[in-house]
């Protein structure tokens, strides 16, 4: 699994939540929904603007969840 980075990535940069959606050009419901990875699906075009206002590229608000990976086990573990 992932999760969105949104509001991270946009207070390091100073900019709040609703500066954020007037930039973007997004709707507030949906910006609240990424902004609190409240969703399970993100639309590629939304994200893009996103991104351009946030002046990232989109895959940079995009992190792997790190409590959602599996634990591997390594095979000295196993042994």
């Amino acid at each position: 699994m992932s999760r969105l980075i949104i509001k991270e990535v946009a207070r390091k940069q100073g900019i709040n939540q609703s500066q954020l959606q007037i930039r973007a050009g997004v709707s507030p419901q949906l910006l609240n929904r990424y902004w609190n990875n409240r969703t399970r699906s993100v639309a590629l075009d939304q994200l893009d603007l996103i991104a351009k206002a946030l002046g990232v590229l989109p895959g940079e608000l995009i992190v792997p969840d790190e409590e959602a990976k599996p634990h591997i086990e390594r095979e000295e573990d196993v042994a």
